[in-house]
């Protein structure tokens, strides 16, 4: 054990310590609650008891009562992650209100002091919260679908703009998501896990932006409570029926490119149970990223049907289910021509249209591929996620979870492709649980639990060598299952009112094609300034991803490999340490964040292509090194009527070593100085305003700014740090997102949205997978209606 292992476990062995000789006084949480508890007293500060209390879900009818006790005190456990209204209502008193943000695992401290009530009596509210606490140290955004749908293109199907919109180190590439750095990231609906091993093999959604109410996004510093994916966790509240009093939303659009997202969902509610379905529809002849500023086969579909149920037993146990069910169909995208970088000219390209097929050949006089693989990708996706939620008291909660989840991606080749016809099919089942406890005791908050699937692979696939430069690879099957268990124990020692200490491990355990297991350490701190209120936080810990089960490894696929200078190498598990240090400053309503973060991965995920034959292969590297720093600021409602957000972020993402496992080149020479990872963005920000105006309208803007993305077949320099010359970087680019919209009455909105209005077309990404190069995409225009009706 090194010195910095032993701080972290003499960290937590000082959180639990004064567990030994205390008992329950405070709250419980879990992955998606938190806790709203406080104080109300009168002007001489004397509590007031049978205070009669109630919060209320801002954009639900979700409402809870509850009195103060003798000591003037209430207190709200398991409460949904969101945003409420607490309202004190007492004989002789003005009524008082506040509002407040619940984070999971938080338990904000309201106080109420009531006036003696006049003749004119009325109520007391207070201005709006800002989300600082001093009681975690992960940098997290809270977004509601009220931001959700007034984002330009945020509520379509496939859009991700919820998150790179709002979230300081986020972006699209290649068609996948990335977040500080790496892809990886956990979703979990209603605190549950969708668990997927996988690697970068689907592009389509998880699920439709239109049902989801909140969705917390957290980036680094976690709590052991969560596990496997190191470089984001999108902790999502799906809608529900306490929001619709037998409602029906209906969602249709239209727009260029024949683009429509559209989506039916109903709900309704009593006091104990609410029920909330969707289906929803999406077409476009703009799918993938683009490998030329031409949209070329480019069509994609989907459809997809969602469902929520909540039951409250009693006032102690709630019963939740929810499943979903999507699948998608994506055409892979071509370039009129074969595609030629120009020397010297990051993003710069010329096209040399040619026919017949046989007739491109490049300056050995090798046959071109590209441009004549018309393939499309197949890929389906359904998880059902139940979960038992017991009050065992005030101060204990208890979450029992099964869940399941089904994930298929085929990639079909087309028999005129040129000059391999690939077949890619997988299917993944996961079936396990999740089971957490959480408590108080004293000053201390402790969660202990268990999350484990069991995992079944079939993949199958083969390659046709339409050229004839190489035998065909018949059929080769892939079968192999595996596990993943793991426990965990967490402790958040509040030493004061203005400090916060936290500690706890994660133990993992993986068996697949190999077998592996990790201890990761973490631990905290959060403190307040006094007057000031800025918290300060920092955070020291390990992490573990397990590994995909399959990377290919049948003989044929060996042989053919060999024959094109590539091997397979087993894939591990990737093991990261992260520092991280941050500030909340609220001012007025206000709210900056700032943090700066620093992550170091061994057998650091990424993928890789074989030949022509546009499929995502798994890979690892030895070594990467991720660090920047992170801004974002959100801003009150300003004359009532505009809102601000800003994220920013200045990240380098490097790499050194080599290929270590999955499609291993036979020239991997290990690289001894760092070099930039292929979706290295040094800059990026997002800056936009919220403004509601006259006649119940209302516009929205966005501007986005990159500095580029690493050149990955440009020229490198080797030997600098942190590096680089400008031909190393593809172009910057600047885009502006529009949408404007009214209200008609309470039950219609419409509304116009312009994506890319200035329609600037560069170039993101020339790493050869699906479909080659990536171009941003061009401008969007769409027109969205938004119908309510009862039944």
């Amino acid at each position: 054990m090194n010195f910095r292992h032993l701080v972290v476990w003499l960290g937590i062995v000082f959180a639990f310590v004064p567990c030994a000789a205390t008992f329950f006084t405070a709250r419980a949480h879990a992955e998606i609650f938190g806790n709203v508890h406080g104080i109300v007293h009168d002007p001489q500060h004397r509590p007031i008891q049978d205070a009669v209390v109630d919060l209320k879900a801002l954009r639900s009818d979700l409402v809870l009562h509850q009195k103060t006790n003798d000591s003037g005190e209430f207190d709200f456990s398991a409460v949904l992650l969101g945003e409420y209204t607490v309202t004190v209502t007492v004989a002789n008193f003005q009524t008082a209100s506040q509002s407040v943000v619940v984070a999971s695992g938080s338990s904000p401290v309201l106080h109420f002091q009531l006036e003696i009530a006049s003749i004119a009596d009325k109520t007391v509210v207070t201005g709006e919260p800002v989300s600082a606490s001093v009681e975690s140290v992960t940098p997290t955004t809270l977004l509601s679908r009220e931001t959700i749908q007034n984002t330009p293109g945020a509520d379509r199907t496939n859009s991700l703009s919820i998150i790179t919109e709002y979230v300081p180190g986020s972006y699209v590439t290649h068609d996948q998501l990335h977040i500080r750095g790496g892809h990886q990231v956990s979703w979990l609906i209603d605190g549950v896990p969708v668990p997927n091993t996988n690697i970068a093999s689907n592009v389509g959604p998880q699920f439709d932006p239109k049902d989801i109410d909140y969705m917390e996004v957290q980036r680094g510093s976690y709590d052991a409570d969560y596990g496997d994916r190191t470089y984001g966790v999108f902790n999502v509240v799906p809608r529900t029926g306490f929001g619709r009093d037998k409602e029906c939303d209906l969602v249709a659009s239209f727009g260029n490119f024949f683009q429509t997202n559209d989506q039916i969902s109903c709900g309704g509610h009593t006091e104990r149970f609410a029920y909330y379905g969707s289906l929803s529809g999406n077409r476009s002849n703009l799918g993938l990223q683009p490998p030329t500023p031409a949209v070329l086969h480019d069509a994609e579909n989907g459809i997809g049907g969602f469902g929520s149920l909540i039951f409250n037993v009693d006032p102690k146990d709630q019963l939740r289910l929810v499943v979903s069910s999507r699948r998608d169909y994506y055409q892979i995208p071509v370039s009129p021509g074969v595609i030629t970088e120009i020397s010297g000219a990051p993003g710069a390209i010329s096209i040399s249209p040619c026919s017949p097929p046989s007739a491109c050949v490049d300056g050995n006089g090798n046959p071109q591929g590209g441009i004549y693989q018309f393939d499309g990708q197949q890929e389906a996706d359904t998880f059902l996620n139940f979960s038992w939620v017991r009050t065992i008291s005030a101060n204990a909660l208890l979450t029992v979870s099964p869940f399941f989840h089904f994930n298929s991606a085929d990639y079909a080749g087309n028999r005129s492709d040129f000059p391999t016809d690939t077949t890619d099919i997988r299917t993944s089942i996961y079936a396990g649980a999740q089971v957490t406890f959480s408590a108080t005791v004293a000053r201390n908050s402790i969660s202990a639990g268990y999350y484990g699937f069991y995992q079944h692979d079939n993949q199958l696939f083969a390659i046709t060598y339409t050229d004839g430069s190489a035998p065909n690879l018949s059929p080769d099957r892939e079968i192999i299952g595996g596990n993943l268990q793991e426990f965990w124990v967490e402790d958040k020692f509040k030493a004061a009112s203005w400090l916060t200490l936290s500690g706890g491990v994660r133990e993992s355990f993986f068996l697949g094609g190999i077998a592996e297991n990790a201890t990761s350490p973490r631990a905290g701190i959060s403190l307040r300034i006094p007057k000031i209120d800025w918290i300060f936080h920092g955070f020291y810990g390990h992490f573990y991803q397990a590994p995909p089960l399959l990377t290919f490894s049948g003989p044929a696929l060996v042989n053919a490999a060999s024959g094109q200078g590539y091997s397979f190498g087993s894939l591990h598990g990737e093991r990261d340490e992260e520092y991280q240090f941050g500030v909340t400053i609220p001012y007025k309503s206000w709210s900056l964040d700032a943090d700066t973060f620093r992550t170091r991965a061994n057998n650091f995920f990424d993928h890789n292509n074989l030949g022509e034959s546009n499929v995502f292969i798994p890979v690892t590297l030895t070594e990467a090194l991720i660090r920047g720093w992170e801004l974002t600021l959100k801003s009150p409602r300003l004359w009532k009527r505009a809102q601000l957000h800003l994220a920013y972020s200045n990240q380098i993402g490097e790499s050194r070593g080599n290929i270590t496992g999955g499609l291993i080149p036979t020239d991997n020479i290990p690289a001894i100085d760092y070099h930039q990872l292929d979706h290295d963005q040094r800059n990026t920000l997002n800056v936009g305003v919220q403004t509601t105006l006259a006649w119940q309208s209302f516009i929205f803007a966005n501007v986005y700014y990159g500095s580029g993305f690493s050149n990955g077949n440009g020229p490198a320099v080797t030997g600098i740090a942190p590096c680089c010359s400008a031909l190393d970087y593809l172009p910057a680019h600047t885009t502006v997102d529009l949408s404007v919209g009214k209200d008609f009455g309470e039950n219609v909105t419409i509304s116009a949205s312009a994506l890319n209005v200035g329609n600037r077309r560069i170039m993101l990404d020339d790493s050869l997978t699906f479909g080659g190069f990536h171009f941003n995409n061009p401008r969007e225009i769409f027109v969205e209606l938004r119908y309510r009706f009862h039944y």
